[in-house]
């Protein structure tokens, strides 16, 4: 057996081992509650099935040009208008199959080895790998539940050096539904202003389940001036449930969207053209199911908030988006010892979550509230009882 020394740097997602974990339990009979996988429960909706079928209907089986159809980026076009306040031709957007992919490809063709990257902690399980796989060193910027997880230009300017090479920027964020306000985005833009040479990859994939009540700001948008070293991803997994299709988005400057398609057409080709299609269902049809599923997300988030603050031990702050919430058990590590231990122990008692350590945090877990209402009561009673 022979891997590459860059197949060594990085460790298989525990986000996935986890759900991996609890399906596995489940098909030998276990009783168990998944809150570990971050995909929306609801079902993708009527008019985006149709529009797939429809495509398979009409033959549209083949190839497209590697970076989307032009109908798509066209739909991506005005997505990123309306949801995002970002106005982008679509000769600086391009389509992935799905938007780890596009962040694979943007940092894999800008990163040399010993490149820094700026990652807020805790992170997206796969922020670090990635920046790990290109050759570059993670720059972990600590962020606490104190301070709801964010962090503004103060913070950032302390830790940019002459090796900086990005930003990586997640609102609403996963895994602690972390959310920007148009304000600390301008503090973050005026340090980013004085380190030109300093990428920003924004990923707002979670845009659209929002739930401060104020339209979503993005950093390319509050500073325009700055749009031109911005990479801004998206998509339709979270917003429209429609993880399996597979398909991301991403708008930035020319330069950066040539470089990635160049290794997209390398490593997959073209996104799924029956994905593509559903995908323009999706941006350009109705939206009005959004409301629904952002006031049920976030009753969601309310019940589990204030079951976790309620028990001994465990305290979460409230998220602004997504669907995580971000569990501080730090109260307990004297009898679990660390919070893989302790995220064993709630499995054994029938809940499946993921450890604060996953994501470069510590000492507590993440729970997903992308589950039905009566699952999250029970994995809440089991949560309670295990730790009592």
């Amino acid at each position: 057996m022979h891997t590459s020394t860059a197949l060594a740097r990085i460790a298989p997602s525990q986000t996935t081992a986890m759900t991996d974990r609890a399906t596995r339990l489940r098909e030998q009979g276990v009783d168990i509650i998944s809150l570990s996988v971050g995909e929306p429960d609801f079902a993708t909706p009527p008019h985006v099935i149709a529009a797939a079928k429809a495509a398979l209907d009409a033959g549209e089986t083949r190839y497209t040009a590697v970076g989307g159809t032009t109908r798509l980026k066209q739909a991506v076009a005005l997505h990123f208008a309306r949801d995002l306040g970002l106005e982008v031709p679509t000769s600086q957007v391009t389509v992935s199959a799905g938007g780890k992919q596009a962040i694979f490809h943007a940092l894999l063709a800008t990163i040399s080895e010993g490149d820094e990257v700026v990652v807020p902690a805790p992170w997206w399980v796969s922020y670090p790998e990635i920046v790990r796989f290109a050759g570059g060193n993670v720059v972990p910027l600590i962020t606490s539940p104190a301070h709801d997880y964010l962090f503004d230009g103060a913070d950032l300017d302390a830790l940019i050096g002459p090796r900086t090479r990005w930003l990586l920027l997640n609102s609403p964020g996963n895994p602690t539904g972390a959310w920007y306000p148009p304000e600390m985005l301008r503090s973050i833009g005026a340090v980013l202003r004085r380190h030109p040479e300093v990428l920003v990859l924004s990923d707002d994939i979670y845009a659209p389940l929002n739930y401060t009540g104020k339209s979503h700001v993005t950093l390319a948008a509050e500073c325009p001036d700055l749009a031109d070293r911005v990479l801004t991803v998206s998509g339709v997994s979270k917003s429209h449930a429609m993880t399996g299709f597979r398909i991301g988005v991403a708008a930035g400057p020319e330069w950066l969207i040539r470089a990635m398609e160049t290794l997209q057409s390398h490593s997959s080709g073209n996104p799924s053209s029956i994905s593509q299609a559903a995908a323009v269902a999706g941006f350009e049809g109705q939206q009005e199911f959004l409301a629904e599923w952002r006031d049920r997300f976030r009753t969601r988030r309310d019940v589990v908030v204030d079951a976790i603050n309620a028990i001994p031990g465990l305290s979460t702050p409230v998220p602004q988006g997504a669907f995580y919430c971000m569990v501080d058990a730090a109260p307990l590590m004297d009898r679990f010892g660390d919070d893989a231990a302790l995220v064993l122990h709630l499995l054994d008692h029938g809940v499946a979550v993921v450890p604060a350590s996953a994501f470069g945090g510590q000492d507590g877990f993440r729970i997903s509230f992308a589950a039905d209402e009566a699952k999250l009561d029970e994995a809440l009673r089991r949560i309670a009882k295990a730790v009592a």
